[in-house]
């Protein structure tokens, strides 16, 4: 009778390991290593063109700014350290200079600027990313990718032309979703005007801001043309209008429109990382509002009292919105075709069970690398089933928005480094590989990226030294 109890208890170890077995297995496969290379993380993919991949160029770390002497020169250090928020009290963050956001850095279009970052006590390091500007490869600011992150009593110098007048923001790219929330930011603007009203919207800890304060007002004289330069510093998503004037769209991430028409009673969205320039003449008598997502944080431009109405209902579509003119670029001479698919599935990424963002199917660091060879005319299709909407950003160039689920663009070139990617919509999208590096190509709600909704655009031929994690502990995201 003693053999029976010892059988089921075999049984039942059999089961037990039957059960965890897999889980210990798919556990052990989702582990992120400690130290790894760019260039080896995941699998070529080369969109139907030739397969060019080398190791024979330049290391990402000599692709440079030029030298000379600087047009623009700022000193920025980064510090830990609690700062205030008018009106809301004081918040435990980051600074740059003893600020969030940091010093707005301004520039004319040809200017060389010249950065210099010091970390003086950001316990994980530091690097500076500048969002939207088409930098050389070596000045990105990407942990792991274009440089080792800055650690405390270290230096690191940018150096990069301003070629393209427009708005931009610049942000750590180590830890970013903890360090950008947490204060690591600030405005790049090349070309400014003396009307123009910069407002960069922000959330620390659930208090929302305006230029790192709690609203702002602006003195603008009636009668006199205004560009605001709206700068969404966040992880998602909001619309902003305009409460007693009507407004253009001017630019969109950096981009002039072209022939933007009048708009009213309509809303805007501003993705995260993304810049909307918006155009208003100042009516006589009263203030105007513009609307920043809804709730108290506002900004107010002119004298006197200013309407407060409520989030319009309708929205401008920039597919259709302005006029078209010529894209510079032949469609029909694309070399390189790319599928970017985002899904989302249960399991375990780097050892912890949840539901992961997924890459063509695949999870991080087991995703496409979107290989290209300078020259390329590339088309890419994004694509999101995952449920949550995805604010889209590739690193080091603009892409022109082609069709949205199947339908064309009509209206003025609608060029972006932000892209809003909701659930169940594909956006067809196209851009010339004309600066060569290695590219993050990410999720830019930035914790979506920490979880592993990131990838890279890789020039064949280009090569990198850095490494994600390792010794000098990188982490990009």
């Amino acid at each position: 009778m003693a053999r029976r109890p010892r059988r089921r208890t075999v049984i039942a170890v059999l089961a037990t390991i039957a059960v965890l077995a897999p889980i210990a297995w798919f556990w052990q496969g989702s582990l992120v290593p400690g130290d790894l290379s760019p260039m080896e993380m995941g699998y070529a993919d080369y969109g139907g063109g030739p397969a060019t991949h080398s190791h024979d160029g330049p290391d990402v770390s000599t692709l440079k700014g030029p030298s000379g002497t600087p047009d623009v020169t700022v000193d920025l250090v980064a510090r830990k350290e609690k700062f205030e928020i008018p009106g809301r009290g004081s918040m435990d963050g980051f600074t740059l200079n003893h600020t969030s956001p940091g010093p707005e850095i301004v520039a004319q279009q040809g200017d060389l600027i010249q950065v210099t970052l010091h970390n003086e006590s950001v316990p994980d390091g530091i690097t500076l990313h500048w969002h939207g500007v088409d930098v050389p490869a070596a000045e990105d600011g990407v942990a792991g990718v274009t440089q080792d992150a800055v650690q405390r009593g270290q230096s690191h110098v940018y150096r990069f032309v301003a070629e393209d007048v427009g708005t931009y923001w610049y942000h750590s790219h180590q830890v970013s979703h903890e360090q950008v929330k947490k204060g690591l930011y600030g405005v790049l603007i090349v070309e400014p005007t003396a009307a123009d009203v910069v407002a960069a919207v922000h959330t620390y800890d659930k208090v929302r801001t305006v230029n790192g304060g709690y609203g702002e007002r602006r003195v603008a004289a009636p009668g006199s043309t205004v560009r605001v330069r709206l700068i969404n510093t966040d992880n998602g998503p909001w619309f902003a209008w305009v409460d007693g004037a009507s407004y253009r769209i001017v630019a969109v991430d950096g981009t002039e429109v072209n022939a933007p028409p009048d708009v009213s009673n309509k809303s805007v969205l501003v993705t995260a990382g993304g810049r909307i320039d918006l155009q208003l003449t100042m009516p006589q008598g009263s203030a105007v509002r513009i609307g920043l997502g809804g709730g108290p944080t506002t900004l107010v431009i002119g004298e006197g009292d200013a309407p407060t109405g409520a989030e319009p209902r309708d929205r401008v579509d920039l597919l259709t919105y302005g006029k078209p003119a010529d894209l510079g670029l032949d469609l029909a001479k694309a070399t390189r075709v790319f599928q970017y698919n985002i899904g989302r599935r249960p399991g375990f990424f780097d050892g912890r069970p949840g539901l992961w963002w997924t890459i063509n199917g695949d999870q991080f660091p087991d995703v496409p690398m979107f290989m290209v060879t300078e020259g390329d005319v590339v088309r890419m299709t994004i694509k999101n089933n995952s449920g949550q909407v995805h604010p889209m950003h590739l690193h080091g160039h603009h892409v022109v928005v082609l069709s949205r689920n199947g339908v064309a663009a009509t209206g003025s070139q609608w060029w972006t480094d932000s892209l809003n990617v909701e659930d169940n919509e594909a956006y067809e999208v196209a851009f010339v590989a004309d600066n060569p590096g290695i590219w993050m190509d990410h999720c830019h709600n930035l914790p979506h990226a920490a979880q592993g909704l990131v990838t890279h655009l890789m020039y064949s031929g280009v090569t990198t030294k850095f490494h994600l994690g390792g010794p000098a502990e990188n982490q990009p995201e």
